[in-house]
């Protein structure tokens, strides 16, 4: 076990704070599901391969922070929990999704990355952090939004096409763009230029199996309501066509 703030101060944290919310069933299995998932990324040897040696491991723990943990985690939250920060300002769907778009880009710039894993005692936290909150205000309008599921469904659409560049980005770039770990000492495993392409491949892929699959569920339901709501104004009219013949 590789002793890291996150895994041994975060998922503790998060821990005690979904279990003071009192999730049952479905809910509480999302909280543990959750955290199991940033223990795993942060506790077991992903952890120094991502300190010191592959892109694609540390692109995998911010896959985890920034989008199945805080997922899960808004999942866990009970509707009368959620009630109570309904009008917090980072869970508004304008709000939210550049936050998370923001949050993504700027700590995958170059310069910030590279600085940021050469501090990985303090920096590197605050990413990580950072990356756990934006992706809770992206995911919050979805579960816990009160617009239509049409409304869910384009939201959903462009966060994934938003934020599908950064992984295409670095598949097909021809050089590496990160300098840590275009130098870092590699004894095994793929080059840094291929390194750097299975992360992209990786993040693109996720991102298109988890915002898309999401975006298909909403879509499936607003057509379902919308197929509904015909069949119901179609009952109104023929109750409307109905109403004069019954008085002749």
């Amino acid at each position: 076990m590789h002793a890291s703030l996150e895994a041994v101060a975060l998922v503790p944290l998060l821990a005690a704070g979904g279990i003071a919310l009192r999730p049952r069933g479905l809910r509480l299995a999302a909280l543990v599901a959750a955290l199991a998932l940033i223990f795993f990324a942060f506790a077991t040897e992903l952890q120094p391969l991502a300190l010191h040696t592959f892109l694609w491991a540390h692109l995998l723990q911010n896959v985890v922070l920034a989008e199945w943990a805080p997922a899960l985690l808004v999942l866990a939250v009970p509707p009368a929990a959620a009630a109570r920060v309904r009008d917090f300002p980072g869970f508004r769907p304008l709000v939210g999704l550049p936050l998370w778009l923001g949050t993504y880009f700027a700590w995958h710039l170059p310069w910030v990355y590279d600085f940021a894993l050469r501090r990985p005692h303090s920096l590197l936290h605050v990413e990580h952090v950072t990356y756990l909150l934006a992706g809770v205000c992206m995911w919050w309008p979805v579960v816990h939004g009160t617009r239509s599921a049409g409304f869910k469904a384009a939201y959903l659409f462009a966060a994934f096409v938003l934020a599908s560049p950064l992984g295409l980005v670095l598949a097909l770039f021809q050089r590496p763009i990160y300098s840590f770990y275009a130098h870092a000492p590699r004894t095994w495993g793929p080059s840094p230029l291929t390194d750097q392409r299975i992360a992209g491949v990786t993040m693109a892929g996720e991102q298109a199996v988890v915002l898309f699959a999401a975006f298909a569920a909403f879509m499936a339901r607003f057509l379902q309501e919308e197929e509904l709501a015909g069949a119901f104004d179609g009952l109104l009219d023929a109750q409307r066509v109905r109403e004069p013949l019954r008085r002749g």
